[in-house]
């Protein structure tokens, strides 16, 4: 497909939960699965705005008549998710990482802003309105493309999100209304569908380089969509980057058709699992966002800002680099990078060992899961006891060389057994002569195994008492 000949253009929406608690409230935000405390219902009403005109989009939903159920929690769902109260001040922490990822996009910082309402007319929304703030603009991404240009960096709520949709009515759970998301919005530089794909996979590695929700639904993308001669077309919830270039290919497709028809108007659409999509609704007018009178205007300091930029966090990139120097192995890089929160426990616990990297990251990824399993303990638990202050002790035993590389998952197990750290990390070495007796009397007892069997038997029933490499040695020499 000649996409410069079409006049093809596309721009992106990513919309990514952060992991903290609630954007406007007190409330935590977490999901769940039991049954609802109580249920309220409310119904859309057409309403005009300020210039005396009804939205084309809210006239939609108004008239379809539609009964809006909103399952809540007496002990986490807040008075504010119910618009039963006016919102508290914005979340702190929240708005730090929303500007972290607003400087690794190479963004300008609004730093005198307004918290803003939008109107939300599918009633996944308890007030009508999304709240939501300007924090950045004017920023790039680099691609194999070249540069694209990010327009907007927005921190807001995440809408309550549906347990049943019916032709009357839709039932929302408002444990998820209020959760802050980032929103960044690209300008529409993109030309071609690969070029989408690529600016999607960036923004992705740039937001899980900050705290931010995993898992399928803390992720949602749009892509604006036009080709010459047709309105823009926003396809909404891709989860998936690896579908961008079908759905794009066939909406494409669509609008060309819709050309040759004589309509050219744009509309909200709903991307499908087969890369097609399905109309949703009209696309909403252009005035939809008003001030949020019940909070003051948004501050935010160059101390802040300049504060945030000293420590910011590496992109995953650049630590698959920063690992590989320290002397991890491929298959230890990817076990640490797919659990982001102990990096820098690991750029940490090199300094005090760095003769053998692989080991410290066995120490803070398998064995801590290792262990968690065997003992059915959380990880939580295991990071509890096993903290990065137990590990750097034995680390400094083993640079010591009071202690052999051998000793540590054993002592490591020990401590999460209950054994105090000192208590621990005194191990008595087993004797050569004894040692050489019992290899002996194994050989003779299991005759014909090879001298790595009878190596795991030894250091089986010594558990730690012996160094591993003089052990192997007395092997080979009682095997002959």
């Amino acid at each position: 497909m000649d996409y410069k000949k079409i006049g093809f253009k596309a721009g992106l929406e990513i919309h990514q939960q952060i992991d903290t608690g609630k954007l406007f409230s007190n409330a935590p935000s977490f999901l769940r699965n039991d049954e609802p405390d109580y249920v309220i219902r409310r119904r859309m009403h057409a309403v005009a705005g300020e210039t005396g005109e009804v939205d084309v989009a809210v006239m939609h939903e108004a008239v379809l008549g539609k009964e809006f159920c909103y399952e809540g929690y007496c002990d986490s769902v807040s008075l504010v998710e119910l618009d039963e109260e006016p919102p508290r001040p914005i979340n702190e922490d929240a708005l730090d990482i929303a500007l972290q990822v607003a400087l690794l996009l190479n963004c300008e910082i609004y730093y005198t802003t307004q918290v803003m309402r939008k109107t939300v007319i599918d009633g996944s929304n308890t007030s009508g309105f999304q709240r939501t703030v300007l924090i950045a603009h004017s920023g790039f991404v680099e691609t194999s493309f070249g540069k694209v240009g990010v327009d907007s960096v927005c921190l807001e709520e995440d809408s309550a999100r549906v347990i049943l949709r019916e032709k009357d009515k839709v039932v929302y759970r408002l444990d998820r209304l209020g959760i802050p998301l980032v929103e960044i919005a690209t300008a529409p530089d993109m030309r071609n569908p690969e070029e989408v794909k690529e600016v999607a996979l960036k923004l992705g590695e740039i937001l899980r380089a900050c705290k931010v929700k995993r898992g399928i639904g803390t992720i949602r993308q749009d892509v604006n969509v036009s080709i010459e001669g047709h309105d823009r077309v926003e396809i909404k919830g891709f989860q998936e980057p690896k579908m961008f270039v079908k759905t794009i290919d066939l909406e494409i497709e669509r609008q060309l058709e819709n050309i040759k028809k004589g309509n050219k108007i744009g509309e909200v659409r709903n991307a499908l699992p087969s890369g097609e999509t399905e109309y949703l609704r009209p696309m909403p007018g252009q005035a939809r966002m008003y001030p949020e009178t019940d909070l003051d205007l948004l501050k935010i300091s160059r101390e802040r800002v300049n504060k945030l930029k000293k420590h910011l966090p590496k992109l995953r990139t650049e630590l698959t680099g920063l690992l590989k120097k320290k002397g991890l192995s491929d298959e230890m890089i990817k076990l640490v990078l797919s659990n982001g929160e102990v990096v820098d426990e690991f750029l940490a616990l090199i300094k005090v060992y760095n003769k053998d990297a692989n080991l410290v990251g066995k120490m803070i990824t398998l064995w801590r899961t290792e262990f968690g399993t065997k003992m059915r303990k959380s990880m939580d638990d295991v990071r509890d006891v096993l903290s990065e202050k137990v590990l750097e002790r034995i680390l400094e035993k083993v640079n010591s060389g009071k202690l052999d590389k051998s000793d540590v998952k054993i002592i490591m197990e020990k401590i999460l057994d209950g054994l105090e750290l000192d208590d621990a990390l005194r191990i008595e070495k087993a004797g050569e002569n004894e040692i050489e007796e019992r290899i002996r009397a194994m050989v003779k007892g299991k005759p014909g195994l090879r001298a790595n069997a009878y190596m795991g038997l030894v250091m089986k029933e010594f558990k730690g008492k012996l160094d591993a490499k003089r052990a192997m040695e007395i092997v080979r020499k009682v095997l002959g």
